[in-house]
């Protein structure tokens, strides 16, 4: 682990922080029991997050090729349980668990950056044009509620069948996320 800008970050080839929780369907993902199994762990902002939104949408359209694979999808929102079973959208992802991280527990065991520079240059140059593309999609957009974050920066991790971190990718902005064709690459090796 690393410590830019006074955060711990993840390094490759680093064993990923474990976790047992309840996704938002009540089902318990423990990480420790995906040892054999290569997984894409995505960190998200809130619910009504458009950026976030259609990356979860265009991910979801891929799961089952990656599924067919050998690559398993767990991702995380800093929204309440609550919030993200009352979405139609956030309640469709299933069978990829969703998982409620308002604490940000796991945001900071991972090493996700909250940065207000990064969050206003992404709204400033892209805000409308992703609120559109969302809504084109009929994805949910909608202010933040209760502890979630203007300032939370997505990040992406690749884990092997070891359980070590083989890709790391924490976000330059709210539009920056890992290749899908590092994700599919990953996924076949």
């Amino acid at each position: 682990m690393t410590q830019p800008e006074g955060r711990i970050t993840l390094d490759i080839n680093a064993p990923a922080p474990v976790f047992k929780l309840n996704d938002i369907f009540d089902r318990e993902i423990d990480l420790s029991k995906y040892k054999g199994k290569k997984v894409l762990i995505a960190f998200f902002r809130h619910a009504g997050c458009p950026f976030c939104n259609t990356r979860v949408h265009n991910l979801q359209k891929h799961h089952k090729d990656l599924k067919s694979k050998g690559l398993e999808m767990i991702f995380f929102f800093e929204s309440k349980k609550e919030l993200l079973k009352s979405s139609n959208f956030h309640s469709s992802i299933s069978p990829i668990p969703l998982i409620a991280d308002p604490d940000k527990v796991y945001y900071d065991a991972y090493g996700v950056e909250s940065s207000s520079l990064k969050s206003a240059k992404s709204h400033f140059t892209s805000f409308f044009q992703k609120i559109f593309e969302a809504k084109k999609k009929s994805l949910p957009v909608h202010w933040m509620a209760g502890n979630e974050s203007i300032k939370t920066i997505p990040a992406e991790f690749l884990m092997d069948e070891r359980g070590i971190i083989r890709k790391v990718h924490y976000a330059k902005g709210l539009r920056d996320r890992m290749s899908i064709d590092i994700i599919k690459e990953f996924a076949t090796r």
